[in-house]
């Protein structure tokens, strides 16, 4: 029933991850992928999911007006929130250390803001995920900065990656969520939004 009513409408991602699109393709969706350049900057009076429903919304704007009525246009943020800091992409070796070394041995949330935006309103859902690591030593940090490089992640991590299976420890909520899709929240809210 769901892939039924959701053949009516015509799915846009706005997204150039190659993860989120590999997970649109994994829950069965039909999309097309259209990509408008924002600069992802925010008011710092924000907090937490504030920070990445903002970006989110925030990049649905340069598509208003040339949205279809059958068109369902999907915009996401993620944002690493730890010690009341969002940490987003590091831009370069020394940033990506400075963040995971900050992370080791605490806990910190990963935040991920999905919007869903037609010709007529806008709907915007966050999933939260709070995770753990262990004590990561320099030379742990270092390999896997030199190795995986990992400039195009928020908090300069992958979870699917030799960090998250040598140093998390402990994870409350979506693991998905962690990877940059709530998969589970895209899903039912799809689901609410062409049944209503």
């Amino acid at each position: 029933m769901f892939h039924e009513n959701l053949s009516k409408y015509n799915i846009i991602l706005a997204s150039g991850s190659p993860r989120r699109q590999e997970f649109f393709k994994d829950l069965g969706l039909d999309f097309e992928v259209r990509l408008k350049p924002v600069a992802e900057e925010f008011p710092k009076r924000l907090r937490h999911f504030e920070i990445s429903d903002y970006l989110a919304q925030l990049k649905a704007i340069p598509f208003k007006g040339t949205l279809k009525d059958n068109d369902i246009l999907i915009t996401s943020d993620t944002i690493v929130w730890h010690k009341n800091e969002a940490l987003g992409k590091p831009k370069n070796p020394a940033e990506a250390y400075q963040m995971l070394k900050s992370m080791s041995n605490t806990t910190h949330e990963v935040v991920t803001s999905v919007s869903f935006t037609t010709s007529k309103f806008q709907k915007t859902v966050n999933a939260v995920t709070k995770v753990t690591f262990k004590a990561l030593s320099d030379d742990e940090i270092e390999y896997y900065i030199n190795t995986f490089k990992p400039y195009d992640k928020a908090g300069a991590y992958g979870i699917q990656e030799w960090i998250g299976k040598i140093g998390i420890t402990h994870m409350e909520g979506s693991y998905f969520n962690v990877m940059g899709l709530p998969t589970h929240l895209v899903y039912s809210t799809l689901n609410s939004l062409i049944c209503e």
